[in-house]
């Protein structure tokens, strides 16, 4: 019994351990979108930013499962800072493999793909910050959007420091 006990509390300790070391970690929020991500759905994130000097890598994360019947993803990502100006960017990611197997990482059929959004970013004003992201894909010859990406479970935003 206490040695159950004792190594209940190792590998508690472990995990917090392995949890706490991300150093690099300055904003990290994820939200679940229930494995469907419609068009209409902004993922909308809002972080305080004082650092005005040093640059700082912002990544969006998306968790897919098998359910994701595409190989690429577009989105459209909007940056508002704190004076109101709005950057708005379109960005295409690879989500597949040649082989159809999803990209990403993970042991389960749930993939985790941390993609580049901003490398080296510095952050021009102190204040408050809003990123949006929307789904922004279309079918080969389609000119609507596809209305409901199947698939996507979790999206997230990232910053971390470059040093």
């Amino acid at each position: 019994m206490d040695l159950k006990r004792n190594n209940f509390f190792i590998l508690i300790f472990l995990c917090i351990l392995c949890f706490s070391c991300d150093e690099k970690r300055v904003f990290d929020e994820y939200q679940a979108l229930n494995g469907k991500w419609k068009q209409e759905d902004v993922v909308r994130f809002t972080f305080e930013q004082n650092d005005t000097i040093n640059p700082y890598n912002l990544f969006l994360n998306i968790r897919n499962n098998n359910d994701y019947p595409f190989s690429n993803l577009f989105v459209t990502v909007s940056l508002k800072q704190p004076d109101s100006l709005v950057k708005i960017d379109t960005l295409e990611y690879a989500m597949a493999n040649p082989d159809g197997s999803l990209m990403g990482e993970g042991f389960s059929d749930v993939k985790e793909s941390k993609l580049w959004y901003q490398e080296n970013f510095v952050f021009k004003q102190k204040g408050t910050y809003t990123i949006e992201i929307q789904q922004a894909l279309r079918e080969t010859g389609s000119v609507s959007g596809v209305e409901e990406l199947n698939g996507v479970t979790d999206v997230g935003f990232r910053i971390e420091k470059t040093k």
